[in-house]
């Protein structure tokens, strides 16, 4: 099964991917993770990368395009994974696509966590209380404002994008993390008894 998890940052896509990479055994492909493991690692593409992303600003398609092929032919994502932070445009979904088609795949499934932006701009707020200050520079409120503004320019249209082929389904990202995860298992419960996926 292929899933995308949608919806804008500090909806809690990273924590539902985590989720559902240890229930369903699906691995979670977050472009995030992985640019910021080659940032952390001084790679030439972490450089590129630093100065977009702390300005909240999107990394250009073909680097993670890129990113995203290399780690989904690794052996743990045989049986499908979870897309988090990925596609963010329409480019990139029907990059993706045609990435998975060329491997005789395709998304089975995508959930919107939706959410109120101005309670993920307080989210933030708390975790920089709780982490002393010390937030990473792209989870700053200023940075999640910008970060929000470039969501619904460049990628909340994969809305309907995903939803003329059939595929989306939106879950109230404002509830309880374990009452999201529930109302996910449901929808990929009903997927599976359509047959529709398959793990």
């Amino acid at each position: 099964m292929n899933l995308v998890l949608f919806g804008p940052p500090g909806s809690g896509k990273g924590t539902q991917a985590k989720i559902l990479q240890e229930k369903r055994g699906l691995p979670q492909l977050s472009t995030g993770d992985m640019l910021r493991a080659a940032i952390a690692a001084g790679t030439d593409l972490g450089k590129r990368c630093k100065a977009i992303m702390e300005s909240g600003d999107l990394v250009p398609d073909e680097i993670v395009i890129g990113i995203i092929a290399e780690r989904y032919d690794q052996p743990d994502c045989a049986k499908g994974a979870v897309f988090d932070g990925f596609p963010r445009t329409i480019p990139q979904a029907e990059a993706l696509d045609a990435m998975l088609k060329a491997r005789r795949k395709k998304i089975d499934i995508v959930i919107e966590l939706k959410v109120d932006d101005a309670v993920l701009i307080s989210r933030v707020e708390q975790r920089i209380k709780d982490s002393g200050g010390g937030a990473r520079a792209d989870d700053r409120p200023e940075t999640l404002q910008n970060r929000l503004a470039v969501y619904y320019r460049n990628t909340a249209p994969l809305i309907e994008y995903y939803k003329k082929q059939g595929k989306l389904v939106t879950v109230d990202g404002m509830a309880p993390i374990d009452g999201v995860s529930r109302d996910i298992e449901a929808v990929l419960d009903r997927a599976g008894r359509r047959g529709c996926v398959g793990v």
